[in-house]
């Protein structure tokens, strides 16, 4: 993996995603191309058209990212891809003939992006017949020694056997465990010198998976495997790296405390997250405001009730704030103001509700929010009192999501489907403790981008 500002990205997704810019650019011009010679007009070199190459294949790009084409699925399966790259060319070029018709001065004919468009998913797709299941095989995965052979080595195993795994065990080291569950890990006594073992199986890191570290350390073992050229990890922070999230199963305080990240130098950043937000959310506020208003109607006609509604969150440093949002349940949903976890096809939701959820359009008027200061686009949801209060006792660290400003969407709404339990709330946490832990403005664009596949492909929306 290569780390871009905090977050890690696969090496098979970028050598992918560098061959389909490439791609898209041969497909520019070889639309342009086609569209020239039908005129009967005169080619000119390529140097005159690398403003309108380059904005074709950037803006699709953008399109490929936000609606998951290089998620996993899409890795693991042509039919899925080729659905995805059908739905993000086709969403790109309309996008596309707007800015092009806004800004003539960038962009092709609009005529010769049909072309284009024909071309590029053409090629997209060819490229992945091309390279079939290579980008997930094994050259393309770090080789890694566990030393350990207990239930965290085991956690281990069955990670590497995921679809989308970035890395592959190529051995086990059994270090004394009292509960032994790797059968197939070799007794550290059994091995004269773990560094050339580690060697001769070719690994480039190696996982410290100890059930128990306290006096257990191999120091003169990691120091030698160090100074050989692999790389040393401990298991929590090679579980962030993989995972995308903070594993509360492994994590303990002294690691937080120590690890990198939850850096306190983010003037420069948090100035440009709070003008983004004004400014995103005024533009959002302005052009969604007849959707807003005809969704109000339409709420308003269904049910009995006001068709907007105030309810309290927790927010930045635990202080409580009112969100609005457009009403989604009958107004009796909740009797004596309990908060109730909502269930999967509520039967408490209307119809309207129902619509409105899936799109996520009750969520617009948290621009208001927003635009107060008091939530971000970006950033942990905001949970209502009652339920902060009962997971802050059961799920440890819960309270560090609130060092963050809450958000409209995060980290965890793109990567896990909506719950409505302690299980799925310690998912959702290790989640939000990761944005939390890795924060950059390249993370918040990456999880606005992805937000789109969110709305488009809905995962259980309530």
């Amino acid at each position: 993996m290569i780390r871009l500002f905090k977050h890690y990205v696969p090496n098979a997704v970028l050598l992918l995603c560098a061959l389909d810019v490439l791609l898209l650019l041969a497909a520019g011009e070889i639309g342009w191309t086609i569209r020239v010679h039908q005129l009967g007009m005169a080619t000119s070199p390529i140097v005159t058209r690398w403003p309108e190459l380059l904005s074709y294949a950037f803006f699709l790009e953008i399109s490929m990212i936000s609606v998951g084409v290089y998620g996993t699925e899409s890795l693991q399966s042509l039919r899925y891809a080729t659905a995805r790259l059908i739905v993000a060319i086709s969403l790109g070029v309309i996008g596309l003939s707007t800015l092009y018709f806004l800004i003539p001065q960038i962009g092709f004919w609009r005529s010769n992006l049909l072309y284009a468009m024909g071309i590029s998913i053409a090629l997209l797709i060819f490229l992945r017949m091309l390279l079939g299941k290579a980008l997930g095989s094994q050259a393309f995965k770090r080789r890694i020694v566990v030393l350990g052979a207990g239930a965290r080595a085991q956690r281990l195993k069955d990670l590497s056997k995921t679809p989308g795994a970035g890395f592959v065990v190529v051995g086990y080291i059994s270090m004394s465990e009292a509960a032994r569950v790797i059968p197939e890990a070799i007794s550290r006594d059994a091995i004269y010198n773990l560094a050339d073992h580690v060697v001769l199986l070719n690994a480039s890191e190696v996982v410290l998976a100890l059930e128990e570290r306290r006096n257990a350390l191999p120091l003169k073992d990691l120091l030698r495997i160090k100074t050989t050229g692999v790389h040393v990890n401990e298991i929590s922070t090679f579980l962030e790296r993989e995972t995308g999230r903070v594993d509360l199963a492994s994590v303990n305080p002294s690691w937080l405390i120590f690890s990198d990240g939850f850096s306190s130098g983010r003037m420069l950043s948090s100035a440009f997250k709070r003008v983004f937000d004004i400014t995103a959310s005024l533009i959002l506020l302005a052009l969604m405001l007849p959707v807003i208003l005809l969704t109000a109607i339409a709420v308003k006609l269904e049910s009995r009730g006001p068709a907007f509604y105030r309810q309290r969150r927790v927010g930045l440093f635990g202080q409580g704030f009112d969100v609005i949002k457009l009403r989604s349940m009958r107004q009796d949903a909740e009797v004596g103001g309990n908060a109730v976890w909502a269930e999967k096809n509520d039967p408490r939701i209307t119809r309207v509700g129902r619509i409105i959820r899936k799109l996520r359009i009750d969520e617009l008027p948290q621009c208001w929010s927003v635009l107060k200061g008091e939530m971000s686009f970006v950033g942990p949801r905001p949970e209502r009192p009652q339920f902060v209060e009962d997971l802050e006792t059961q799920l440890p660290y819960y309270a560090e999501r609130h060092m963050v400003k809450p958000g409209i969407t995060g980290w965890a709404q793109i990567n896990y489907p909506y719950g409505a339990s302690i299980e799925d709330s310690r998912q959702k946490l290790e989640y939000d403790l990761y944005y939390a832990k890795n924060y950059s403005p390249f993370l918040d664009l990456l999880i606005l981008l992805q937000t789109a596949r969110v709305v488009l492909f809905p995962d259980g929306a309530r």
